[in-house]
């Protein structure tokens, strides 16, 4: 039996994190404002309202397959657009999230953390699929 190293947990408790915080963004995006409001919000950023769909699905959807641990690196590459759209969303509101709106710290964070996760993988407990 192979010995799991100390940074496999580590990696675990990221994955773990990070997936459930893209759920829980998702699920705000779906149950409270829904997708039509979403969409709309979207529009109103300078997005594609149809952009909403993809990203609240790919929240909830790759936030449990992030938890689950597969496709990890794949996963954590693929958010990286969501994230800058969302930085770029909240830029000009501050640094601190608490700002009216939101500032941009707490999604300058989730951006390193991402890439973090990208870089070291799934770590420990995870339902590896393909080469990962």
């Amino acid at each position: 039996m192979k010995k799991t190293q100390p940074n496999q947990y580590v990696a675990l408790v990221l994955r773990i994190s990070l997936g459930t915080v893209f759920i829980a963004h998702g699920l705000l995006k779906f149950l409270v404002f829904t997708l039509p409001g979403t969409a709309k919000f979207f529009e109103g950023a300078g997005f594609p309202g149809w952009l909403a769909y993809p990203v609240v699905y790919l929240e909830i959807g790759g936030g449990a397959l992030l938890v689950a641990g597969i496709a990890t690196r794949q996963l954590s590459l693929l958010f990286l657009p969501i994230l800058f759209g969302a930085l770029w969303v909240h830029a000009g509101k501050g640094w601190v999230f608490s700002n009216p709106n939101g500032g941009w710290e707490f999604v300058a964070f989730l951006i390193v953390a991402t890439v973090v996760q990208a870089m070291i993988g799934s770590g420990a407990f995870a339902l590896r699929l393909g080469s990962e």
